[in-house]
């Protein structure tokens, strides 16, 4: 672990600049607001090791996949979340001697991000190879308020000298990514501009066609009182625009440069309004300053904190955790735009590509149906029907007939775009996920009508699919899936995955009961379904049944457990604490070849199917599971700490639960992986939340009914957190020996605590 920042209820702290900590950093304090964002990469000039990295929500690039691809089946591309025009720049030269903290020596830094109130601020004192000193403060945000807007606050202030200051604020559309496969730059800039105090570029991707326009806007104060700007010097070059500014500074006296950004894409613009557009908004802005486009950006932090927001007392470590896992989520998706999607790096990195992947069913959706309008979820759902033909589509290139979906396992556009053959063709469990927040959706809202608008379609198409991927063994005499990769990606083409077989059965049983609920239900709509999806509804369900009833599920009898997959037991048993520390991550330091023979697991696999299913299995059973599966578990995915943790809180090991927990929730900011530097794991986030409302506060549905069944680590005095079900809004408050549940909002409800039924009405509270 590399635990440099300081630990702060609300804020990440880096005191000291440390080169070695800089991309990293760059990933940790980065800001978005659910159309675009970036990484915290310096205003001013910086030689060091950086990844510039500025994303706008779903723009992407069609980067031809470097293997595979002639291979039948084989996606053609990987799709790029892209690196887009950098507005960022605010260059400064000081007495002709550029400001470079690559070169320049570095005292005072701070760094802080302000989870609170949406920002990231930093300051320091530079000493120029001349001896000159300035201090710097800079802040800025994006604008949740104004999903095309941010704003740059940057103050100098010559310490021991008066002098000329040059600042040159630019937007650069001579931009790439630093995962291009062949080192191609994805994008042509189609038209560039700039006058006095403005500049405006407009560039295209090549291939998919997006068009994205940036204006920038500056002003400038000089103790603090505005400094006009008659006429300054603009450059315009094919793929550059600025404009150069000098103000002598007198020694002591603090000059601050506005800048004001404009981001607008063809997603939401005609292309020939996008400079005019962009025009406007950045006048706009300047117009209103930046202290009042700031406020207003607070005020939606306040709103979103005021739902979202989880307390903990006694352990500012956890705390700080969680806020910041809440926050970067908040600001990678806000469910306005049915069209976007949670990347796995949102918006702080390039690795990985795509924007969808099924974290964000299996994990992302619980926390966000708890924390927001029912249609921020909805609209994840409608996000993959409306991708359903192109699902149908993925499956007929690998054989599947007659509307049987594959949902891709990376996608930007609905179309399988990984590239490694043994997730691409063979970690097909992700099909489940997406039928499981269907049901999870439903389960939790009580939206039973959305399997007449778009859920029964995608339901069939899954059910479809598992039912021609089943074969039937003759030797066992049951139905087997065959050449599969589980959840657990350290075992590649292995058969009878029982967590695979598991999600298959309970897709095609869920598909019968959600085609009978609408068939009872609505007679014409489902008659009008059946004809669009040409359901042989009797011939097909018929088959789906006899797959479920006959399926073959590994079990290792003597130990009462799930077998992972066939020849499981077949490793050699070692447990994940026998291992040397020094080996860890395995992934960076053994074989792919000798990760596959070993019996250690990456994340949940066995215990994801517990997770999901765990009312069909007794205490006994989930914990028999977890201590063989958790033992042998290395939890390097993001996406594994998380489901142990609720596992281990679930079967009273509060220990393991609250480290597990921590870390979860500290995964970057302690950088347990070791690859902090290439961006946030911002789906794994959500499991956070999971950890801690459904881990410690025991929260599940049952029978119709939101219940707990609360626990408290030892260390901690109390936790709180608020949950959004139905029209009802409940703040849950957990001390020892004491829960407190407050309904905030709504109407009288039910909900059941340690197992006993209690009925609480509005601005009322019930204590056990």
């Amino acid at each position: 672990m590399n635990k440099y920042l300081k630990v702060d209820d609300w804020r990440i702290i880096e005191e000291g600049f440390d080169p070695k900590n800089h991309r990293s950093s760059e990933s940790i304090f980065s800001l978005g607001n659910g159309r675009m964002g970036q990484r915290a990469n310096f205003e001013e000039k910086y030689s060091g090791n950086t990844l510039q990295g500025t994303y706008i929500g779903g723009v992407y690039y069609t980067d031809k996949t470097r293997v595979g691809w002639w291979k039948n089946g084989y996606p053609e591309y990987f799709a790029k979340v892209l690196n887009a025009p950098y507005w960022n720049g605010i260059y400064v030269e000081i007495n002709n001697e550029q400001l470079d903290l690559g070169v320049c020596k570095v005292r005072d830094f701070t760094r802080i991000l302000n989870m609170k109130e949406g920002y990231l601020e930093r300051s320091f004192i530079a000493i120029m190879p001349n001896g000159n000193e300035v201090k710097v403060n800079a802040r800025r945000f994006i604008s949740m308020a104004n999903k095309e807007i941010a704003a740059i606050r940057y103050a100098l202030t010559p310490l021991n000298f008066s002098g000329d200051i040059l600042f040159t604020s630019s937007i650069d559309g001579d931009i790439k990514n630093e995962d291009a496969n062949y080192n191609e730059k994805f994008w042509d800039v189609l038209e560039t501009d700039a006058l006095n105090g403005e500049a405006y570029l407009r560039s295209q991707t090549k291939k998919t066609n997006f068009q994205v326009g940036v204006g920038i806007k500056y002003a400038i104060t000089l103790g603090g009182n505005e400094y006009p700007v008659l006429e300054d010097e603009t450059i315009i070059d094919q793929n550059y625009v600025a404009n150069k500014v000098s103000v002598f500074v007198e020694k002591g006296k603090q000059v601050c440069f506005y800048k004001y950004i404009a981001v607008l894409s063809s997603m939401n613009h005609n292309v020939s309004d996008l400079l005019p557009n962009a025009k406007i908004l950045v006048n706009d802005a300047c117009s209103k300053g930046f202290d009042t486009l700031l406020e207003e950006h607070r005020l939606v932090w306040k709103e979103i904190w005021e739902h979202s927001d989880i307390v903990i007392e006694g352990d500012v470590e956890a705390q700080q955790g969680i806020r910041f896992n809440i926050f970067q989520l908040k600001q990678t998706y806000t469910g306005d735009d049915a069209r976007l999607n949670i990347g796995p790096k949102g918006f702080t990195g390039e690795k990985y590509g795509g924007s969808t992947y099924w974290d964000t069913e299996a994990y992302c959706v619980p926390f966000y149906l708890s924390t927001a309008d029912a249609k921020v979820t909805r609209n994840l759902l409608i996000y993959r029907y409306k991708q359903l033909d192109k699902a149908i589509e993925n499956g007929q290139k690998l054989g599947f007939t007659d509307g049987a979906a594959l949902y891709p396992m990376v996608t930007m556009n609905g179309e399988e775009c990984h590239n490694e053959w043994e997730i691409t063709f063979e970690e097909i469990h992700r099909n489940g996920a997406i039928a499981y927040a269907i049901y999870r959706y439903i389960n939790y809202t009580g939206d039973d009508f959305y399997l007449e608008e778009y859920g029964l379609e995608v339901l069939t198409a899954i059910a479809r699919f598992w039912a021609q991927r089943a074969t039937f063994s003759e030797a066992r005499k049951k139905y087997v899936i065959l050449g599969v990769t589980g959840p657990n990606e350290y075992e590649n083409n292995v058969n009878n995955n029982w967590y695979t077989n598991k999600i298959a059965t309970w897709c095609m049983k869920y598909a019968i009961e959600c085609l009978e609920k609408v068939k009872s239900r609505s007679t014409d709509r489902f008659l009008e379904l059946v004809t669009k999806m040409k359901l042989d509804y009797k011939a097909e369900t018929r088959k789906w049944q006899e797959i479920i009833d006959q399926m073959y599920f590994p079990e290792e009898k003597e130990l009462g457990i799930f077998l992972q997959q066939d020849g499981y037991m077949d490793k050699e048993q070692i447990l994940a604490a026998d291992l040397n520390p020094e080996i860890r991550p395995l992934n960076q330091h053994w074989s792919w070849d000798r990760i596959l023979r070993s019996c250690f697991i990456k994340q949940a696999d066995v215990l994801q199917g517990i997770y999901f299913f765990e009312k069909e299995y007794d205490d006994a059973c989930i914990k028999r599971n977890f201590d063989f599966y958790e033992s042998r578990t290395v939890h390097e995915s993001s996406l594994s700490p998380c489901v142990h943790s609720i596992l281990a809180a679930r079967i009273g090991d509060m220990t393991k639960a609250y480290n597990l927990y921590l870390r979860t929730a500290r995964l970057d900011l302690d950088d347990y992986n070791k690859e902090a530097h290439e961006g946030l794991h911002i789906t794994s986030m959500a499991g956070t939340w999971m950890s801690i409302v459904e881990g410690f506060g025991g929260m599940r549905i049952k029978e119709g009914i939101l219940s707990f069944q609360p626990a408290i680590p030892e260390s901690w005095k109390s936790y709180s957190f608020k949950v959004m079900y139905r029209k009802n809004i409940l703040n849950v408050r957990v001390q020892h020996g004491k829960v407190i549940i407050f309904n905030e909002e709504g109407g009288v409800m039910e909900l059941a605590v340690y197992g006993k039924k209690y009925k609480i009405v509005e601005n009322s509270k019930i204590e056990i």
